[in-house]
């Protein structure tokens, strides 16, 4: 069995890994490359394989990083099944069309100001192209195993990280192979902590903090700080979310703290009709996270919802110190960068990352120094705050995934480490070999290798 790794290798974007037997052909995740130009490129690329002779499409979860390609894969062909969660495909059917959205909004300011090399300037694909994806979603319960044919079954694991994140275990007559995922923290305040590991002879595990220690999950401190010293010089908070899952948090955060008396009681928006939708989707899967149905209620009486685009822009005329929670988290897109534009050049406000940030994206440079931030085709001068509040991750950190890699009971044969940047990675890898004397190794982009016992 071969395994070729097509993205998220030296890099945490692009998740992508193909399989291939000599009755099967299988991709696990089709995600977006993000952050710098030369990654975003590679999704202009033609795919390294005929997607018409793909048998099936396993998904992870729902971020785009994982599964925003699966429209290009479509429109190439590709015409067998996706399995996922359900709650990854209800996500998803907000994430793709938006996605397909945004591009093509994209496109048309290229093309209208004539900012782009390219005339015309083209989306990847566009929001019916995404919607048409959705039709071939399969729905896989959690821990149920089926048949996919050609002697391979497929097994979702819980994941932790978001709602739906899944682990994926691919079994034959020979052995096993385990794909991680994104892994959630043990201490999460709003996912359980992923399943422990049963069997897996390779597995392939995400690196994204492979060389970090989080804060504890439940330690706002440094937030209410933050809130509170911000409000003080009456300026306002903004926080770049990723709509799925770090919003929901942050509601369910920012609700505590107004209510122990940890931060004054400002209004709070949450800017983001993706973020607005997901909220409601957290509450119909209220079984697979750890807020009640009554708590996933009140997530819509913390903050008030801003769905259209008038009462976005009122936002930023407000005359009174407010949180803004926005998309999207790395400031790549969507409504935050409007915000960015504004209240960034003021000293009083703040910005605040509350999670990773790829490299090349807007948030890494701004928390890497950067103070120009080029926004719609201009250079804005950033005077806010800046400030990285890594502990409110979803990813677990390198201490919890040694931790939850000690789970399985018999050593893997071959482990590959993932999803990471080269020094988060390779600093993961040293702690598996030393701590835990298993063979492992870092896989290049675009390599193949051959599985032992699959």
């Amino acid at each position: 069995m071969k395994l070729t790794f097509l993205g998220a290798a030296g890099t945490v974007t692009g998740s992508r890994y193909l399989f291939e037997s000599d009755n099967a052909k299988i991709l696990v995740d089709c995600g977006l490359f993000q952050g710098y130009k030369n990654l975003r490129l590679l999704n202009r690329e033609p795919f390294s394989f005929d997607p018409e002779t793909l048998d099936a499409v396993i998904l992870t979860h729902a971020h785009l990083d994982h599964s925003g390609a699966l429209p290009l894969l479509i429109k190439n062909g590709f015409r067998g099944p996706i399995y996922a969660t359900q709650s990854t495909i209800d996500l998803c059917g907000l994430l793709l069309p938006d996605s397909g959205h945004l591009q093509e909004e994209d496109a048309y300011y290229a093309n209208k100001h004539k900012s782009s090399k390219h005339e015309p300037a083209l989306p990847l694909y566009s929001e019916k192209d995404a919607r048409n994806t959705l039709r071939f979603f399969k729905p896989v319960d959690f821990n149920q195993v089926i048949d996919l044919g050609f002697e391979t079954k497929l097994r979702f694991r819980p994941a932790g990280h978001i709602l739906g994140a899944s682990s994926v275990e691919l079994s034959n007559n020979k052995g096993s192979l385990f794909f991680s995922g994104d892994i959630g923290r043990p201490d999460d305040t709003l996912m359980m902590g992923p399943a422990p590991i049963e069997h897996a002879d390779n597995l392939i595990v995400e690196s994204t903090y492979g060389n970090r220690t989080h804060e504890p999950a439940e330690d706002y401190t440094e937030l209410a700080e933050v809130i509170t010293r911000t409000a003080a010089r009456g300026g306002t908070v903004l926080i770049p979310a990723f709509a799925v899952g770090r919003a929901q948090l942050l509601l369910t955060v920012l609700a505590r703290l107004k209510q122990s008396g940890q931060i004054p009681p400002l209004p709070i928006f949450l800017d983001s009709p993706m973020a607005i939708d997901t909220t409601n989707i957290y509450q119909r899967h209220h079984d697979e996270h750890r807020l009640s149905l009554e708590e996933c209620k009140n997530l819509s009486l913390v903050a008030k919802f801003t769905p259209t685009v008038e009462q976005s822009r009122e936002l930023n005329h407000s005359h009174y110190p407010c949180i803004i929670i926005s998309a999207s988290g790395m400031a790549t897109g969507g409504r935050v960068l409007h915000h960015l534009k504004f209240l960034g050049p003021d000293h009083r406000n703040s910005i605040i990352f509350s999670g990773f940030q790829a490299a090349g994206t807007r948030g890494a440079k701004l928390l890497a120094g950067e103070r120009i931030a080029r926004i719609f085709g201009q250079d804005i001068e950033i005077n806010a705050e800046v400030i990285s509040l890594p502990g409110m991750s979803a990813h677990a950190d390198a201490g919890q995934i040694i931790s939850w890699l000690k789970t399985l009971p018999i050593p893997p044969k071959q482990v590959f480490v993932t999803h990471g940047e080269p020094e988060a990675a390779d600093a993961l890898r040293l702690r598996i070999k030393d701590e835990l004397k298993w063979d492992v190794l870092v896989p290049l982009l675009g390599q193949s290798v051959i599985l032992e016992n699959f």
